[in-house]
């Protein structure tokens, strides 16, 4: 190899490792997403009646894409009514009376202020029994499987195509060396 092509090569080499560089900086830096920190009614109470509007609280503001907040009773049937909304750091949704006593489920999933779809579980216990109707199962207006989600972030396809594309290159610029070599 000549010394011009030993440069080239040094070039290459580094800026291949600048890139590789730049993408796992970028994965270090996705690692931290919102998280819930408190809820109505709280994670693990007892209520007599339950809320009007149920809400989750996160560390951070959220993005108000595609939020999803339901309240799901001891009886499998939904008791949210509505859609949720995003607020600031909260997400909430309406709530009519509630039914059965027995355990009552938050559902959650959010869109966290880096992009990242965050969702879980909150739980609280009706005490007293309600005469709220409920609504139908979760889950039954999506049958087909219409809205789900892969879960996969946005980021990691971007990071992918980057060095894809880095890689594509060297390989160009290496062969082209090499055909000038010869």
């Amino acid at each position: 190899m000549r010394p011009e092509q030993r440069g080239r090569a040094r070039v290459l080499v580094a800026l291949l490792a600048v890139l590789f560089a730049g993408v796992f900086a970028a994965a270090g830096t996705a690692g931290a997403h919102s998280a819930a920190v408190s809820s109505v009614p709280e994670d693990g109470s007892t209520v007599e009646v339950g809320p009007a509007r149920a809400s989750v609280t996160f560390n951070e503001d959220l993005q108000p894409n595609f939020p999803s907040l339901t309240v799901v009773g001891p009886d499998g049937r939904l008791w949210s009514k509505g859609e949720a909304v995003v607020d600031g750091r909260s997400v909430s949704v309406a709530v009519g009376e509630l039914g059965p006593v027995g355990e009552y489920t938050l559902a959650f999933r959010v869109t966290s202020a880096d992009g990242h779809p965050v969702s879980g579980t909150r739980n609280f216990t009706l005490s007293k029994e309600g005469t709220g109707t409920p609504g139908e199962k979760p889950g039954a207006a999506q049958a087909d499987g219409a809205g789900a989600s892969s879960g996969i972030p946005l980021w990691v396809f971007i990071a992918g195509g980057v060095a894809l594309f880095g890689a594509g290159l060297g390989v160009a610029l290496l062969s082209g060396r090499a055909g000038r070599a010869k």
